[in-house]
């Protein structure tokens, strides 16, 4: 019997070892054979049809140029400037739909709806059907929109089925057969008085333009508003199960939907895609609408609860009132990470906000405890991961708040209390710093919560103004004033034991370093000359620079704060000769931030009235024709008045930049209104697109049109022309581009130690020549100087120094300049032998 059993085994296994055999050799044979018959020079494609080849015209083919988009007729910009190549020629629609939607005025369904989807349809396969079609979809106001694509067999792919259905009826668009005539649908689709509804729309769209130049305006996109609604999921499987109790086979997406006929289980597929998008956006805009005001942290709210509510079902404790209180939390939440600069997930977990609504703790020892439990109960828990410490920082600052939102069930409502809390946080005497994070949550909050939930008290709008306007000065007080004191008050004394000046301690550095000063006092520090220096303080005739100066503000004496301020603007003194300007800080003091802003603004003012009795206009104005040029000066010498004659180079880019990007749909009156910004710098004649290209690099430095270029990725237009035109516009004197270092700089002092302190400006003209584009006077500043030397040669800039000095004291008042300091004081200084400034050696070099 075993035996018998043996042989059957072993003829078993021979029959398999033989059958593989058989099927090895008969694959080979077939294999051989096939590689026999075929052709070098013949390709699969002669015998097998794709059916893309019945296509007479595609608008995306498969070189490696770029979509073309269509050309509309009536696609003429009214003005000078012309839309940008291949824009998308409904830009203008879209861009009004944008500024002025009209979700409200849609009805999606029109009476009662039954969810049940009958078993007819409309297969549409020719043109006559098409046009049937379009012009019921022209009679609708809303419709749904679902697209099929076939990838596999072509290397960008091609639509291969469109669904549409009204309220009343589906439709298959046989796009294969129809391929050359869809644009019959075009007029619908872009008609924006029609509301096209998709689900994920954006490869629908771009399939649509691209096969078919075929644009979609006016658009709902359901998966948009789950993710507006924090909808735990945005599938449209998930809307089909959860909104209307449809189940779908998403794997018939993967079919070969360019099979003709459709199976039966393939057009049921492509029906439910549209067939329920009606309803559902209904139903989504339905949710959108009771949402009400868009408090911060609203969605995270809603997400939440119908998390936690899908998840528990029946079994959930969360009543009504604790779902305001998870919605009061989340706000709080939202709130805190904004003013702390914190992720919300770090300042309070989902976890713990869903204990806290559920479990009501009625202590501030209980809050504590809950929310370590919960975040204890979660791995993922952030405030574990990241800091090993649950409850966070900001909960642990602001315990007591979270206390009282769970324990007082009055509380008010969100409206008025978020603003509380922003007060509480950032006012006048707030527990929070201010920063640059946090600081623009005061002027914008109340514009987020909307108009009607600003606080109503006249009183409390009073507060917040003014702690909002304290907030403003404090971060601009910490961002901007100097950070360590100005003056050292150090002194430097001739080799004759007599004082020369005040400086600081660097310079006092530089001298030791280079053995031409010995230390004569450790503190504070005080150095000996060992060279005669040319100049004295008695040859100036007034002991300015040998008085020790207080790190104060002149006008007022506040010190916890300070800024330098320049009485003579840059613009007018970097234009200055050499020896009126060079290390000289008589006119450089220190303000608070309050005295620094009146003081700019009556120096301002002062610049208008220069430019009028000069009949120097503050602005650069570029005008190309010669004729127009001295047309357009009598004009301006008629008028009598050159202080608004010109632009500034922020105003010009700004208004550039606006026309490029926006200008074919921007309101007409807005768009004259920046041609005419743009026409008043070219001379008033009309602009081309290349004139506001050229626009947009005038007035920066280098260093900024290099970065605008790395930003854009390629190099700008016009750039090297721009520049030429910025160097002549601005004359930058040769001095700015020869700028001494350090070492030359103080050597300048070697021959004339008298002529600085440490409030100098140094190489002013170094420092200022890169920024004359941006104050945008650098021009007017230039022709204000050669003016006056031409006409009243150094007297007339010392009595120009000794105007603005007067504007500084009739404007400031200041009570604490220090000694010495005069609105006569000359400003003159002489270069010694070795001085970077000596005519002669500038010359030689």
């Amino acid at each position: 019997m075993e035996v018998n059993e043996k042989v059957k085994i072993v003829i078993t296994v021979a029959s398999l070892v033989a059958a593989t055999v058989l099927l090895v050799a008969e694959y080979r044979r077939r294999r051989h054979g096939r590689k026999q018959t075929s052709s070098p020079s013949s390709c699969y494609l002669h015998s097998e049809t794709k059916p893309q080849f019945g296509f007479k015209r595609v608008l995306a083919d498969n070189s490696y140029s770029g979509f073309k988009h269509m050309k509309k007729l009536d696609d003429v910009f009214s003005s000078s400037i012309e839309k940008p190549n291949n824009s998308h020629p409904y830009e203008t629609e879209i861009a009004v739909l944008l500024e002025n939607p009209r979700l409200d005025e849609v009805e999606f369904l029109r009476g009662e709806c039954s969810l049940e989807m009958s078993g007819s349809y409309v297969w549409v396969e020719t043109e006559y059907e098409l046009k049937k079609l379009a012009e019921t979809l022209a009679k609708e106001k809303v419709f749904g929109v679902d697209t099929e694509q076939h990838s596999l067999r072509s290397f960008l792919g091609f639509t291969a089925l469109v669904q549409i259905s009204t309220e009343e009826e589906d439709f298959l668009v046989d796009t294969i057969a129809l391929h050359d005539a869809m644009s019959i649908l075009r007029p619908v689709f872009s008609n924006p008085d029609i509301c096209k509804v998709f689900h994920g729309a954006d490869n629908d769209v771009l399939w649509l333009q691209r096969d078919f130049h075929i644009y979609v305006v006016n658009m709902f996109d359901t998966a948009k508003a789950c993710e507006v609604l924090s909808k735990p999921q945005r599938s449209l499987a998930y809307l089909l199960e959860t909104v209307c109790g449809v189940a779908t086979n998403k794997l018939l997406q993967r079919e070969d939907w360019r099979q003709r006929p459709l199976s039966e289980e393939m057009v049921q597929y492509a029906r439910t895609d549209a067939h329920y998008l009606l309803y559902i956006a209904d139903r989504l805009t339905a949710e959108l609408t009771q949402r009400g005001t868009d408090f911060p942290g609203n969605a995270a709210a809603s997400s939440l609860i119908y998390r936690h509510l899908n998840s528990h079902g029946d079994n959930s404790s969360i009543s009504l009132d604790a779902k305001e209180l998870v919605r009061e939390l989340c706000a709080w939440r939202d709130l805190m990470a904004r003013i702390h600069d914190e992720s919300t997930r770090y300042v309070l977990s989902d976890q713990a906000i869903i204990a806290l609504a559920c479990k009501n703790p009625t202590t501030a020892e209980e809050v504590h405890h809950s929310i370590a439990q919960a975040d204890l109960a979660t791995e993922s828990s952030p405030s574990l991961s990241l800091s090993n410490q649950s409850p966070s920082d900001v909960i642990c600052s602001h315990l007591n708040d979270i206390y009282q939102m769970t324990r007082d069930n009055k509380l008010p409502k969100l409206d008025a209390l978020l603003p509380l809390v922003l007060e509480k946080c950032l006012g006048t005497d707030g527990t929070c710093p201010v920063s640059v994070f946090n600081y623009s949550l005061l002027i914008n909050f109340k514009t987020k919560i909307g108009v009607h939930s600003a606080p109503k008290q006249n009183g409390h709008r009073k507060n917040l103004k003014q702690f909002t306007r304290k907030s403003s000065r404090d971060l601009f007080v910490k961002k901007f004033s100097c950070k360590a004191p100005v003056y050292h008050n150090c002194r430097i004394y001739a080799n004759d034991g007599r004082l020369l000046c005040y400086c600081d301690r660097k310079k006092l550095e530089w001298y030791m370093n280079r053995g031409l000063a010995k230390l004569v006092e450790e503190e504070p520090p005080a150095i000996m000359l060992l060279f005669e220096p040319k100049g004295r303080p008695e040859d100036e005739g007034n002991d300015f620079y040998i008085q020790t100066k207080k790190n104060i503000c002149v006008g007022c004496g506040e010190g916890n704060h300070y800024l330098r301020y320049r009485i003579i603007p840059s613009c007018y003194r970097v234009h200055f000769p050499e020896h009126l300007k060079s290390h000289r800080s008589h006119d450089i003091v220190l303000l608070c931030v309050d005295c620094h802003e009146v003081a700019h603004a009556a120096a301002e003012r002062y610049k208008k009235q220069v430019a009028s009795e000069f009949g120097i206009p503050l602005f650069v104005r570029r005008v190309v024709d010669s004729k127009e040029a001295a047309s357009s000066v009598e004009c301006d010498e008629s008028r009598g008045d050159v202080k608004d004659v010109g632009v500034s180079p922020l105003h010009l880019r700004t208004a550039a930049m606006a026309l490029l990007r926006h200008g074919n749909r921007m309101p007409s009156s807005r768009r004259e209104e920046l041609l005419q910004t743009v026409k008043m710098y070219y001379g008033g004649r009309d602009i081309s697109e290349e004139d506001l290209e050229r626009a947009l690099l005038i007035g920066l430095s280098p260093h900024e049109r290099r970065k605008l270029e790395r930003k854009k990725g390629v190099p700008l237009k016009y750039s090297a022309e721009v520049a030429h035109m910025n160097k002549q516009e601005n004359s930058s004197n040769e001095h700015g581009e020869e700028a001494p270092g350090d070492s030359e700089k103080y050597m300048n002092e070697e021959s004339s130690i008298v002529a600085d302190d440490s409030g100098g400006d140094g190489n002013t003209s170094h420092q200022q020549n890169s920024k004359l584009s941006l104050l945008g006077h650098g021009p007017h500043g230039k022709q204000v100087v050669e003016y006056l030397l031409r006409e009243h040669g150094e007297d007339g800039v010392r009595d120009f120094c000794q105007r603005w000095r007067q504007v500084f004291v009739d404007t400031v008042h200041p009570r604490h300049l220090p000694g010495g300091w005069n609105v006569s004081h000359s400003g003159r200084r002489d270069f010694g032998e070795f001085s970077v400034y000596n005519p002669s050696k500038r010359h030689s070099a």
